[in-house]
């Protein structure tokens, strides 16, 4: 069972403290997960940053031309 808890604030300078965080929020998030509720959240994540990376190659792609 993968838990709904709110995301860590993460600050501007990102710090050690700040990954402290990101892995505590993942680990409480998926300590109960089965594997492949691991496998479907980590491929609905990998999936977005993948979005958001070909988005940012387009938008650089319009400018270099």
């Amino acid at each position: 069972m993968i838990h709904n808890i709110p995301e860590p604030d993460i600050s501007p300078a990102f710090t050690i403290e700040d990954i402290h965080k990101i892995r505590e929020y993942h680990y409480e998030v998926l300590k109960d997960a089965t594997p492949e509720e691991r496998a479907a959240y980590y491929s609905v994540a990998s999936r977005r940053v993948e979005q958001e990376i070909e988005a940012c190659r387009h938008e650089l792609a319009a400018v270099n031309v």
